[in-house]
């Protein structure tokens, strides 16, 4: 498991080679889990030390300090949606290995050549609502399957099964188009979560996929932390709580 360094120096080192190899058509798949878990962690720490972020950023080659920046932004965003809890209140959900990431690539494409939604925005919105995938079980909103649906929206929008990939991507491009995707994508990732730091989170993800697919496979890596009131506790493939 990777460690993330301290320092702001020693950090911009872990995380410029775990991007080049994230970015490299060539990487083995155990380099890519490896050096995605590692951008996770480093990113998580940016948000947990605001002040390694200048310096941080000053350190990385000038080509890849935007989409740092970008990555560290989407994290603050998200990590002000939520409420850590106590350590002992572990959420009742089981962990599983996802789809692979090619496999999940064509479903967002199929998707996208269906009702026109930009596959990244589907994929950083599966990224975020259940890590593409490996979070099973129900919200404290209520809210289900891989893109996290309420009941009464997947009436409305889902076919199939809530929890397969296939049919909640799809669903989810559904329910995007009906709130003004593609033309007004703001508009319809605000109706999807009610929360402006969500829109730009999803949208900073989205992007940085858009203009290099290949980032998809850093994103794919990231696993499931839970914050907590004592911090960060992994939720490994195979955690389950009933």
């Amino acid at each position: 498991m990777p460690v993330p360094a301290e320092d702001a120096s020693a950090l911009a080192a872990q995380l410029e080679a775990a991007e080049r190899t994230i970015r490299d058509p060539s990487a083995r798949a155990e380099d890519l889990a490896w050096s995605g878990h590692l951008q996770q962690l480093v990113y998580r720490r940016l948000v947990d030390r605001p002040a390694l972020r200048a310096p941080l950023l000053a350190a990385l080659p000038a080509e890849l300090r935007a989409v740092a920046a970008a990555n560290a932004d989407a994290g603050i965003d998200l990590r002000a949606l939520v409420t850590p809890r106590e350590k002992q209140d572990l959420p009742r959900w089981r962990i599983i290995e996802p789809a692979t990431a090619d496999e999940l690539l064509r479903y967002y494409q199929e998707a996208e050549a269906e009702f026109g939604i930009p596959w990244s925005y589907l994929a950083a919105i599966h990224l975020i609502e259940t890590r593409m995938g490996r979070i099973r079980g129900t919200s404290v909103a209520g809210a289900q399957g891989p893109m996290q649906f309420m009941p009464a929206t997947w009436a409305a929008f889902g076919q199939g099964d809530i929890n397969s990939d296939r049919d909640s991507i799809r669903a989810a491009a559904r329910y995007l188009r009906s709130n003004g995707a593609p033309a007004n994508l703001e508009n319809a990732l605000f109706r999807y979560n009610n929360s402006q730091r969500y829109v730009r989170a999803v949208t900073a993800y989205a992007e940085i996929m858009r203009s290099e697919s290949l980032t998809l496979r850093g994103y794919h890596a990231w696993q499931v932390y839970y914050l907590t009131t004592q911090g960060d506790v992994l939720l490994p493939v195979g955690y389950r709580r009933d």
